[in-house]
């Protein structure tokens, strides 16, 4: 089969691989759809390290190829979501509710990372039952391929930021993870939500996912106008969604004493990340530092999914570019780069 592989740091291409065989719990999916994120830009830039022809991308849906002789749940043809993490349940940071940590920290985190990822032909899923969905008939493949990373990570970020219905939120960054995290706020019931951004078109994609206002920090101080947003008091929640250092020091300084900074954002550069010192109240302003890995699992898809049939979010509005799987090179190189207005590039093979 065709892969989309790093071949070395900072070196992307394809190669041939044999198709996965699945151990005794495992399934081996044929790729239908997938998507580019940037974490996979990072990932062939060294954030994690150095690998050699590890298959990239970690967000995709299929028709169900194989299954091991333990699987329950699925059969060949089945057509499925298969989440970006995929645990192992029965470790014990699971058992502890903290499944995407499972064996270590980010430990869930599988797909090019530890194993080879989706940007292939077929792919390898671990505990098949507990780690991919059935698709619903009135789900379309473009929709619900966004269930295994973007939608779950940003409605993480909301549900972590313990939104009060009719609270404050800042949203730091709109890109994918951002423009899902202001729709999960309003899921959850905020009153005001506030988007930080200074491209057109994400700050137009963010008040049609329920942004009431959008902050252009190239055009003003975004810490200042949220203040003034919020009376001087600050948001109740301040989702980080780019992880730079900067935008999580203005999270920090635009919650209120109490409030929840939500770091959803990759911070993959730099050995530390600074919190201002008098804005955290000298460490003792009861702000809560809350961060999170997409989870993973099959409850967790089917939620998604759930959402996706009673047309409460329309993720498909992400997709700004479709490529053939035989471009992936070009839409890599887009994603990298930030080209042509790209938010979310769709791969169809």
């Amino acid at each position: 089969m065709k892969a989309f592989v790093m071949k070395s740091l900072d070196t992307v291409g394809f190669v041939d691989k044999p198709i996965p065989k699945p151990g005794p719990n495992d399934a081996v999916i044929k790729t239908t759809k997938a998507l580019v994120c940037t974490s996979d830009s990072h990932t062939a830039h060294g954030a994690i390290g150095p690998r050699e022809n590890l298959t990239l991308g970690h967000e995709a849906v299929g028709l169900v190829h194989a299954v091991g002789s333990e699987v329950k749940l699925f059969k060949p043809g089945d057509h499925v979501v298969v989440g970006a993490i995929t645990p192992d349940w029965g470790e014990l940071a699971s058992q502890a509710g903290h499944s995407s940590q499972s064996g270590s920290a980010l430990g869930g985190w599988k797909f090019a990372n530890v194993k080879d990822g989706v940007f292939a032909e077929y792919f390898h899923v671990n505990e098949a039952d507990a780690n991919m969905a059935m698709i619903p008939q009135d789900v379309a493949e473009e929709s619900a391929v966004y269930c295994s990373d973007m939608m779950s990570t940003g409605f993480m970020a909301a549900e972590n930021g313990e939104i009060p219905i009719g609270g404050t939120v800042a949203v730091f960054a709109l890109g994918p993870i951002g423009l899902m995290a202001v729709a999960g706020a309003k899921l959850r019931g905020a009153g005001l939500v506030i988007g930080v951004d200074s491209v057109p078109k994400r700050q137009e994609l963010a008040r049609s996912y329920g942004a009431d206002v959008i902050v252009d920090f190239t055009k003003q101080d975004a810490v200042a106008r949220i203040m003034e947003l919020t009376g001087g008091q600050g948001v109740d929640c301040a989702i980080e969604a780019l992880g730079a250092e900067l935008s999580f020091q203005n999270a920090v300084r635009v919650t209120k004493p109490g409030g929840t900074i939500s770091n959803a954002g990759y911070h993959g550069k730099g050995d530390f990340v600074g919190i201002p010192r008098l804005a955290w109240g000298v460490g003792m302003a009861e702000k809560t530092v809350r961060t999170g890995l997409c989870p993973g699992g099959r409850l967790r898809m089917e939620r998604l999914l759930r959402i996706l049939q009673s047309r409460r979010v329309d993720p498909t509005r992400l997709t700004t570019h479709t490529f053939a799987f035989d471009q992936l090179e070009r839409a890599f190189q887009v994603m990298d780069k930030k080209l042509d207005g790209v938010i979310k590039p769709l791969i169809t093979f």
